[in-house]
């Protein structure tokens, strides 16, 4: 085991036993007020125990307004959900085992149905995948947003968090105000022209959670690297968002791809319209005309701009950001083997590796990788159905291996 992938690593004050990381996982866990449930429990310390490096929780909900569709997500909007995380941090802190929570705004990729509010955005422009109008915030509803984010950081860390993740990815709140495509407010939160990036609320966000809990207080974040709405993030705009984070000194820079707009490609490989047809809220339904409408739809508009799943997709974003920032880089997206996974660290492509489906399909990975002299692969076959589940209520689980 010559490899440094199983050797500890500094993370600001925090130390990895190795350098893998488990990626936020939506858990389906959670009540429908965001409480977190038993079963959270029981996720967090089954990965914590079979020797993840650190984990990063599902994405949490800063406010009502800010939360997802999916009616099991959990929240970090009010002290009275401190006790119930306690919990999961102590169980996780005792196999040295640190814990980030992720903290997310949706935006406008929500429902009205789900937050009783009309989504709020830096655009009014409805998402191409949510189709639910929104709104423009003004200068009041976005302090508003910069105290729910700092609220929520200092709730984390009094619940024994070792750190936050701003989800500045995927396509939600943070990630809206980033893109010239998605941001359209004519004030300081717009678009910055030399950057060409809106920066702003992340700044401040950064800025209000450091003056809550201290400056030592980690603060990671989660990016897209590119994405589907235009031909002009990568590489100019990606390279000036890397110089601002840089400048910001966040502790951590895990970087993703996409927005839900085209949710596949975050995640890529199989999609079952069986699934979608019978779970996602967007196209259930049982009428054989309106299935076809729809395929016929996501043929011609959607599934046409579909990458295809490949090792590693995202690999080539952590090396480029390695070159313009020394802070610690985690590429996430199409690990699968032990070979992927010492290639991309041994060769200072990344430092360090995070992964989400292979812990789903198999929550002892880490230790199967340690254990095994050669190469080992995950069992995830990037079938997505557990990605798809999420829409249905139930816990996320590996639907096709288990």
């Amino acid at each position: 085991m010559n490899s440094s992938v199983f050797k500890s690593y500094n993370l600001g004050k925090l130390i990895l036993k190795n350098k893998l990381v488990r990626s936020a996982t939506y858990e389906g866990a959670s009540d429908e007020n965001g409480f977190p449930k038993s079963r959270y429990l029981k996720i967090y310390k089954t990965l914590a125990q079979n020797n993840v490096g650190m984990i990063i929780s599902g994405f949490a909900f800063v406010s009502k307004q800010g939360r997802a569709m999916q009616q099991a997500q959990a929240g970090i909007d009010s002290p009275d959900k401190i006790e119930y995380y306690q919990k999961v941090t102590k169980e996780v802190h005792k196999y040295d085992c640190p814990i980030i929570m992720q903290i997310a705004h949706t935006g406008r990729q929500t429902l009205e149905l789900v937050t009783d509010a009309i989504p709020i955005s830096s655009s009014s422009k409805s998402s191409i995948y949510f189709r639910q109008k929104s709104k423009l915030a003004g200068l009041e509803e976005i302090e508003k947003i910069i105290e729910e984010f700092s609220n929520s950081g200092l709730l984390a860390k009094t619940a024994g968090f070792d750190g936050i993740q701003l989800h500045a990815a995927h396509g939600y709140l943070l990630h809206q105000f980033l893109l010239p495509e998605t941001n359209k407010l004519n004030n300081d939160y717009g678009i910055d022209k030399q950057s060409g990036l809106g920066t702003r609320l992340i700044d401040e966000i950064f800025d209000r959670i450091k003056e809550r809990c201290g400056e030592s207080f980690p603060i990671l974040i989660k990016i897209s690297g590119d994405h589907n709405l235009s031909k002009n993030f990568y590489s100019e705009s990606f390279d000036n968002l890397i110089s601002f984070l840089d400048r910001k000194r966040f502790d951590a820079i895990e970087i993703s791809y996409g927005t839900m707009d085209y949710a596949m490609n975050i995640f890529r490989g199989d999609l079952h319209m069986d699934t979608i047809f019978k779970y996602n809220p967007m196209f259930r339904t049982n009428n054989r005309l309106r299935k076809y409408i729809t395929e016929f739809y996501m043929k011609k508009f959607i599934s046409s701009k579909f990458i295809e799943f490949t090792p590693a997709y995202n690999l080539h974003f952590a090396e480029r950001a390695k070159k313009l920032t020394n802070i610690p880089i985690i590429s996430v997206g199409g690990f699968r083997s032990k070979n992927e996974i010492e290639y991309a660290i041994d060769n200072n492509k990344t430092d360090l590796v995070a992964l989400s489906r292979p812990f789903i399909c198999e929550p002892d990975y880490i230790i199967k990788l340690m254990q095994t002299s050669g190469d080992y692969r995950s069992k995830c076959k990037n079938c997505n159905k557990c990605v798809l589940m999420c829409d249905s209520g139930k816990p996320t689980a590996c639907y096709s291996n288990n």
